[in-house]
């Protein structure tokens, strides 16, 4: 059967000296198959999943800060090797759309947005800049929505469809709510389509029926069932039980 994806994987071509080949994620990797529309990278912080994530959207196109093909502003040059040393293996298929999300820098991405609003990308005229907003970004600048909001308006107005997303740890602005508005409208895009490669804590999202969910820790990247994931099976253990676990972790009587 001949792969729908855009990316089918991502392959470590040669190892290099710098920290990033001390991460578990690198250390362990040599060849990286996706096989659905929706694969999340998930592990503890320092496995390298974020770094995995911006190495294989820097090796895409995509601006290393966030953003489409066509961001090519930059406020701090920290970006990883990683990306001069994978192959990211290709379908068939191309994307006529695509974003790299991340959170810790998506207030400049939204500072990007602004300043090509005003550049006379949009036009000269107020009316021609609320269009702008309007056809991508739900109408007002993103910088005068919460995080939260600015996150989500992203996702429902500018990720047009047919096209790859990487999106690093979205949750981070959003609530529980807004995590399942945006676990429907990713599930609603990869039938249609997208593929996205997602980097994340949230259990809420890793729940999406037919995704990949891979495990990156010390002993190597695995693909698992939701259910099997330390994520799941510790936020139901809290939830389950939380006077149990509160009593645990802080010693605490029994409420």
């Amino acid at each position: 059967m001949i792969s729908k994806l855009f990316i089918n994987g991502v392959k470590l071509r040669e190892r290099g000296e710098g920290y990033v080949f001390s991460l578990p994620a690198v250390r362990h990797l040599s060849q990286l198959s996706f096989s659905s529309p929706v694969s999340f990278l998930v592990g503890e912080n320092g496995t390298g999943k974020s770094t995995l994530l911006e190495a294989i959207a820097v090796n895409s196109g995509f601006n290393p800060e966030g953003g489409s093909r066509d961001f090519r502003f930059s406020t701090s040059d920290t970006h990883s090797e990683l990306a001069d040393h994978i192959t990211v293996v290709k379908g068939i298929r191309r994307p006529t759309d695509g974003f790299f999300l991340r959170a810790e820098s998506f207030y400049n991405v939204a500072s990007e947005v602004e300043q090509l609003a005003g550049s006379g990308l949009a036009g000269d005229s107020e009316a021609a800049m609320q269009s702008f907003y309007e056809g991508s970004y739900g109408g007002k600048s993103l910088h005068r929505q919460s995080h939260g909001e600015s996150f989500l308006s992203l996702v429902l107005h500018r990720f047009r469809g047919n096209g790859l997303y990487l999106l690093d740890e979205p949750e981070a602005a959003l609530s529980p709510t807004r995590q399942m508005t945006l676990l429907a409208r990713i599930h609603e895009m990869a039938k249609n389509g997208s593929q996205f490669i997602i980097a994340t804590h949230a259990p809420i999202l890793m729940s999406l029926p037919g995704a990949d969910v891979f495990v990156l820790d010390e002993e190597g990247i695995s693909c698992i069932p939701y259910k099997e994931t330390e994520h799941y099976a510790v936020t139901k253990l809290f939830l389950d039980d939380p006077d149990r676990m509160l009593h645990e972790l802080l010693g605490e009587p029994d409420r």
